[in-house]
């Protein structure tokens, strides 16, 4: 039986909660110096990370691994110039690496396709090119099921005032190439990916154990080929089906560990599109949506997120510092530049969070970073010779003692920066004090900041319309819930004490009302995540929620911010929610809020189950026509009665 690239979610599989935890490592020369040599040892490096990886029930069926490396001009140009072509400057022409159907009907279908959105997009189509490979001795399992592996050459149109704006271009082209082709394969979406897409580097990677990547691939073994880059991945498929399009790098990053907030992550990004605006874009940003397959893994979206805030204006340094934030909120040794630059962002990117180290590339520079609470390892060394080597750990790559002039660890939250056009190693300090202190942030934050809690309202007791018992039965409080849970809390300010398992049924299972905190579960993956406590652990965990609209993800220029409000912990208490509901005398008409009812009574002769569909699209109605003049909408139960009835939104 052949496995599919993707698998179909199915009973109890969700491919949205695929995670993983590999082996990542990168090799560069900081004065930019290509050399085969560079590939030599990346190769060499990924190799001695297979312990990182993972195989199937057959050994030789690894979990997936890789190479991103600098387009080898000269190898392409000679390749070309063998078959009586010609490739324009270095800068000029892209390469696609792309993974097509086994289905020569398909495949036929893809390129045909491809070409067209090139020249849609007025780039030239230059031509294909089949990439050799050798998989004799790969497992038969990853055989099966190997697409066609072609190179598609781009060539810029002049009208690109430069290679950054070629490379928006590309992205744009990708995304549509993604989005148009798998609504053509939609019954047969196998074996169709595009690694990479790019006028300055190019992904080699595949179903494959990590010794085999320079076999598989006899492009990296050209003496011709040259980089000054050579990033690896050797993946651990942790909750995850092997894949060919799984394998990493990605297009500009490789990563080590998982993502544990995706799935907000890509409902944010989805919630943000409708008010995204972007000069540089232009209308091309239109054509990027939806900008994250769910069925990809954590990391692939992540990729995708930092491509388009790289595509949008950002330095990669700036966006990596939005998505993989360290700890700032309680961290009393870091300057209150600093500090201003991660708060005034946090409105604008929320963090993607998870033991994570992740090494990122554009081409022009390469670097890792470490999540805030360096659950992840991550080390570094540097030559006398300029070589900068990081990996998940030591020893992967042996170099002379005497050589080396550098060597250390990331530590949690921090960054190491390789900039190769002006050839130096850029120190986290450095680099984020530049970013930090670009704009005036802390002015920024102090004119437009609404604290909830500095706020004053009258706040008046409301009467209950039933009795507290009914009342609390309503929600779905029980004699358990208050017993054990909240009165210790209130008598003593303890936390509630519990077995360490709970074999209580899901509250979406359950017959029975349950409280609503209970159908929000934090997940974890299978692996070592200990969960962390925000309370004790204050110094990595922040409680603070932003109310109201999120601003502009590209808009850089503004001399003033957006209006934010902050609530101080995410739980609103009865004055809090008296405070919203006036919101707009509060805060000079900057926020408003309206107020919808979601009890409602069961009319005579209809079902209960048509009234709560019936007050379902009421509500939604409402809130649709509300958010044009309101930028908050409170969703009351107050008027919960024996005949008003709560309707679940839950």
């Amino acid at each position: 039986m052949k496995h599919h690239l993707k698998q179909k979610k199915q009973g109890l599989y969700n491919p949205i909660n695929e995670h993983d935890s590999c082996g990542v490592g990168f090799v560069a020369n900081i004065h930019g110096k290509q050399s085969h040599k560079i590939i030599s040892q990346g190769l060499e490096l990924l190799t001695n990370l297979t312990h990182r990886g993972a195989t199937g029930y057959d050994p030789k069926l690894g979990d997936g691994a890789g190479i991103l490396i600098q387009i080898p001009d000269a190898f392409f140009k000679n390749e070309f110039e063998a078959n009586g072509l010609k490739l324009p400057p270095l800068g000029d022409y892209a390469v696609g690496m792309c993974f097509l159907p086994q289905s020569k009907k398909n495949r036929e279908l893809c390129e045909s396709k491809i070409k067209q959105i090139i020249e849609d997009e007025k780039q030239a189509f230059i031509s294909w090119r089949d990439v050799p490979f050798n998989n004799d001795d790969i497992a038969d399992a990853a055989k099966d099921v190997q697409p066609t592996i072609k190179q598609v050459f781009i060539q810029r149109n002049k009208s690109l005032a430069n290679q950054a704006a070629f490379e928006r271009k590309l992205f744009v082209i990708r995304k549509r190439i993604e989005i148009e082709v798998g609504k053509l394969l939609i019954d047969d979406p196998a074996n169709f990916y595009i690694s990479s897409m790019s006028s300055r580097t190019v992904v080699y990677k595949g179903m494959l154990m990590a010794h085999e990547v320079g076999e598989f691939f006899p492009d990296l073994v050209n003496e011709v080929a040259i980089s000054a880059i050579a990033l690896v991945h050797q993946r651990f498929s942790t909750n995850t089906f092997p894949a060919w399009e799984l394998a990493h790098p990605y297009r500009m990053i490789a990563h080590n560990g998982e993502i544990n907030t995706v799935r907000g992550n890509i409902n944010w990004i989805k919630a943000r599109a409708g008010k995204m605006e972007s000069m540089l874009l232009g209308e091309d940003l239109e054509k990027l949506w939806p900008l994250i397959d769910e069925t990809q893994s954590d990391s692939a979206s992540f990729d995708n997120c930092l491509e388009l805030l790289v595509a949008g204006g950002y330095s990669l340094p700036h966006a990596m510092m939005m998505l993989v934030p360290e700890a700032w909120s309680d961290n009393p040794l870091m300057n209150d530049d600093r500090k201003a630059f991660y708060e005034y962002h946090a409105t604008k990117m929320e963090p993607w969070d998870g033991p994570a180290a992740v090494a990122f590339t554009d081409g022009q520079m390469i670097g890792a970073t470490l999540d805030r609470n360096g659950l992840r390892p991550a080390r570094y060394l540097m030559t006398d010779e300029g070589v900068v080597m990081m990996a998940s750990e030591m020893g992967v790559l042996k170099f002379p003692e005497e050589k080396i002039v550098k060597k250390w660890r990331l530590e949690p939250g921090k960054m190491l920066l390789i900039d190769l056009q002006e050839g130096r190693l850029i120190d986290d300090d450095e680099v984020k004090t530049l970013l930090s202190t670009a704009k005036p942030y802390k002015k920024k934050i102090k004119d437009s900041r609404f604290c909830l809690s500095d706020l004053t309202v009258k706040t008046e007791d409301f009467p209950l319309n039933e009795s507290i018992l009914d009342t609390q039965q309503a929600f779905g409080y029980s004699q358990e819930d208050i017993n054990f849970i909240i009165k210790p809390m209130i008598d003593a300010g303890m936390e509630p004490s519990g077995s360490m398992g709970n074999d209580a049924a899901l509250p979406v299972l359950s017959n029975r009302p349950k409280l609503i905190f209970n159908y929000f579960k934090q997940l974890f993956a299978q692996v070592t995540n200990p969960p962390i406590d925000p309370i004790r652990e204050n110094i990595v965990m922040s409680l603070m929620t932003f109310i109201g609209p999120k601003p502009n993800l590209f808009n850089q220029t503004e001399d003033t911010a957006s209006p934010r409000l902050e609530a101080n912990q995410p739980i609103l208490t009865i004055s809090d929610l008296d405070k919203l509901s006036s919101i707009e005398n509060l805060t000079d008409n900057k926020f408003k809020s309206c107020t919808i009812d979601i009890t409602f009574e069961v009319k005579k002769g209809q079902s209960f189950e048509t009234s709560l569909v019936n007050e379902l699209d009421r509500i939604c109605k409402l809130a649709k026509e509300s958010i044009e003049n309101n930028n908050i909408i409170i969703l009351s139960d107050r008027n919960l009665s024996k005949t008003e009835w709560l309707c679940r939104l839950y």
